[in-house]
C-alpha cells in the first residue's frame, strides 16, 4: 500500500506524456536529474537560465517544472509565478543550495507545490512532482542546529527587505560586509 508522499502507479504511468521543465544553471546538476527524471518517465527540457526557461515555457507549456532558485540571470521564484499564470494547473518543486524558511515559504505561496534542499534525490523529487494535493511530507527527525535558526532568521529578515543587503544589515544591526559573507555561504545542516 503506497503512503500519501509516494506515486502511485496510476501517477507514474500518466507522467509518461507529461512534459517538465528543468531549470538549474548547474549544468553537471541539470544533466544528472535530467536523466534521472526521464528514466522515471517524463519528457525533459532543461536548461539552464530564466531566459532559455521563459522561450521553453512558452513553447511547451509544461505541466511539471523542477527550478532552482538562484539562477545567473534572476530567481527562480518570478518563474515560479509566470508558470502558474500560464497554467495553473503546473504542479512545481523548486530546489535550492540555499534553503530557507523564508523563500521556501515564498515559493509555496508563488504557486510550487514542494522545495527541496540540493542535492535533493531523484525520488524526492517524483514523489513531490506526483503527490496527492494536500498531502504531508513527514516531520524532520532532529531539530534544527542554533546555526541553522540564526541562519533562517536571517534568510526571513532579507526576504521581507525585499532582498536588499542595506536594509537587511541595517535591521539585523550587523555590519553589510558581514551579512554579505553570510548570505554567500550555504546554510549550516
Amino acid at each position: 500500500m503506497a503512503t500519501m508522499l509516494e506515486p502511485t502507479a496510476e501517477a507514474i504511468a500518466t507522467q509518461a506524456t507529461m512534459p517538465l521543465l528543468l531549470v538549474d544553471d548547474d549544468a553537471p546538476f541539470r544533466q544528472r536529474l535530467s536523466v534521472m527524471l526521464a528514466r522515471r518517465g517524463f519528457d525533459v527540457t532543461a536548461v539552464g537560465s530564466l531566459a532559455e526557461a521563459r522561450a521553453a515555457a512558452a513553447r511547451l507549456r509544461p505541466s511539471h517544472a523542477v527550478v532552482d532558485m538562484r539562477l545567473e540571470d534572476g530567481n527562480g521564484l518570478d518563474l515560479v509565478a509566470e508558470l502558474r499564470a500560464m497554467a495553473p494547473e503546473v504542479r512545481i518543486v523548486m530546489l535550492t543550495g540555499y534553503g530557507n524558511l523564508a523563500t521556501a515559504v515564498a515559493a509555496v505561496k508563488a504557486g510550487a507545490v514542494d522545495y527541496l534542499a540540493k542535492p535533493a534525490d531523484p525520488e524526492d523529487i517524483v514523489r513531490a512532482l506526483a503527490a496527492d494535493e494536500g498531502a504531508r511530507p513527514e516531520a524532520p527527525a532532529e531539530p534544527m542546529s542554533a546555526d541553522r535558526v540564526r541562519w533562517e532568521h536571517i534568510q526571513r529578515v532579507y526576504e521581507l527587505c525585499e532582498r536588499n543587503v542595506s536594509e537587511t544589515a541595517r535591521r539585523l544591526k550587523m555590519h553589510r560586509r558581514t551579512l554579505q559573507r553570510i548570505l554567500a555561504k550555504r546554510s549550516p545542516k
